[in-house]
């Protein structure tokens, strides 16, 4: 699921901005915000919600009451100096290794263990159904909501409905409002709709347009309740990857030695190859046990997050069904290799993490920007080294005569400012 607001990154750049934010948000008129808040509610978004299908019964149990939340982030009010974004100069990019911190890692997996047993049957009967590994299921579910045991504490309708009338994200926080708006018409208790302070819902953290796509009854109820049911939340899980594409019998990848002389910028879901080309060139896996025989002739992906700074893959397509769920390669290779520690045994990557400069985003962005300027495509210069940077470092550090690391430097900024 492409859902942005959950990631790491995003709570990075939060904390810098939100000072900012709300002391614009200090400097306008509230009590005449919030009368133009409920106007719109009226006159703008209820056509809206009636053209979908909702009634003004299902609309006013949603919405009644309502006020804006000032205390959200990316807050644009009417008639604020902020009419802009803030500009994120200051933001620190996290290197890879840190999103792999030994307590939450295993935190995942020592709680995935316990569900894996508890749950045995109902995984095993969804694997039946769906292909997906209940390891991997059970992956996610710790890594969103702590197996349901963080807080969601936020009415997810103050949320979207702030946001969708005020944030820098109006449009699609108005079109998840607007799914929210037909879960209640479907039947979803409008109370029971308690969301992130991204409006993310329930133990899976499914924005309202996926729950509608994707939640599942798993306990035979006749509902699909991602808030309360462990067995809806694991079923829903489930569906949503095995609707996105997922493979069944495929793993989602492997950790190799990648050798000197394959290149870093061969990385990417566009350069994929038969895994058995992969072995050939002379990548192995670092475990020294050959890759399975179901794996060896389909296609596989390398994949090396921190460049030559840290361990490295071949990944499979259900890789990039993890990424659909939540748009990071981090995020996706943490839900495979907890899942892997919880069914198979608790080992670390066997290759290291090793040290990167500190470095801000707009630094990275300074590069990235060079890099489009010699012709490459970095997939945007937003101060986040992706896949597609990484490999853009890499052929550029290979035609300026320098061993390729596919990961950027405090020296390369230095060389390009």
């Amino acid at each position: 699921m492409k859902n942005l607001f959950r990631t790491f990154l995003f709570m990075a750049v939060f904390a810098a901005s939100f000072h900012a934010q709300h002391v614009a948000a200090q400097q306008v008129n509230k009590q005449k915000v919030e009368a133009q808040f409920r106007q719109w509610l009226q006159t703008d978004l209820y056509p809206k919600a009636a053209a979908n299908g909702v009634s003004k019964q299902s609309f006013n149990k949603a919405l009644s009451g309502v006020t804006i939340n000032w205390k959200l982030p990316d807050l644009v009010p009417p008639g604020s100096s902020a009419n802009k974004p803030r500009k994120q100069t200051q933001a620190e990019f996290r290197a890879p290794s840190r999103y792999f911190a030994k307590n939450t890692v295993d935190g995942v997996v020592s709680g995935g263990k316990t569900r894996l047993a508890r749950h045995k049957q109902l995984l095993d009967n969804l694997e039946r159904k769906t292909g997906v590994p209940g390891r991997t299921v059970v992956a996610i579910w710790g890594r969103e909501s702590a197996f349901g045991n963080a807080k969601i504490p936020h009415n997810a309708f103050q949320v979207l409905a702030t946001k969708a009338f005020m944030s820098t994200r109006r449009e699609l926080f108005e079109r998840e409002l607007l799914a929210a708006l037909v879960m209640v018409e479907k039947g979803t208790s409008a109370n029971l709709m308690k969301s992130s302070w991204a409006g993310a819902l329930g133990q899976p953290q499914f924005l309202p347009t996926s729950y509608l796509k994707y939640a599942a009854d798993g306990d035979g109820n006749g509902k699909a309740d991602i808030w309360n049911s462990e067995a809806d939340t694991l079923a829903s899980i489930a569906n949503y990857l095995a609707a996105n594409g997922w493979v069944a019998g495929r793993d989602w990848g492997f950790e190799v030695k990648v050798p000197a002389s394959v290149s870093c910028a061969l990385e990417g879901p566009d350069n994929g190859r038969p895994i058995a080309e992969w072995q050939a060139m002379g990548i192995e896996r670092i475990s020294g046990r050959p890759f399975p025989a179901n794996e060896i002739n389909e296609e596989g992906y390398l994949m090396m997050p921190a460049g030559r700074h840290g361990p490295a893959f071949i990944v499979t397509p259900n890789f990039y069904v993890l990424k659909a769920y939540n748009e990071s390669d981090l995020y996706a290779l943490f839900i495979g290799h907890a899942g892997d520690r919880m069914a198979f045994g608790n080992t670390p990557f066997k290759a290291d993490w090793r040290k990167t400069d500190k470095m801000l985003r707009s630094d990275i962005a300074i590069l990235q920007r060079h890099l489009e300027g010699q012709g490459h495509d970095v997939g945007g210069a937003d101060g986040l080294p992706g896949f597609k940077t990484r490999r853009s470092i890499g052929k550029w550090q290979n035609a300026r005569g320098s061993d390729p690391t596919c990961f950027p430097s405090s020296a390369m900024v230095r060389a390009v400012k």
